[in-house]
């Protein structure tokens, strides 16, 4: 059976991308930055340790 591990959203809010990442460990979460590229890696080294410690 399937489980949500967590939700992860991206926004462009006028020059700044926005990325709100919910899980049930780590609560709800937001990065902000005008480079894409800072917040996906922001999202990633999150996600990683979060999952590093859970699994």
């Amino acid at each position: 059976m399937e489980e949500s591990l967590c939700n992860v959203e991206f926004l462009k809010d006028n020059n700044n991308f926005v990325a709100r990442v919910q899980s049930e460990v780590g609560g709800l979460r937001e990065y902000q930055s005008s480079s894409l590229e800072e917040v996906l890696e922001q999202v990633i080294i999150d996600l990683q340790e979060e999952f590093e410690n859970t699994m």
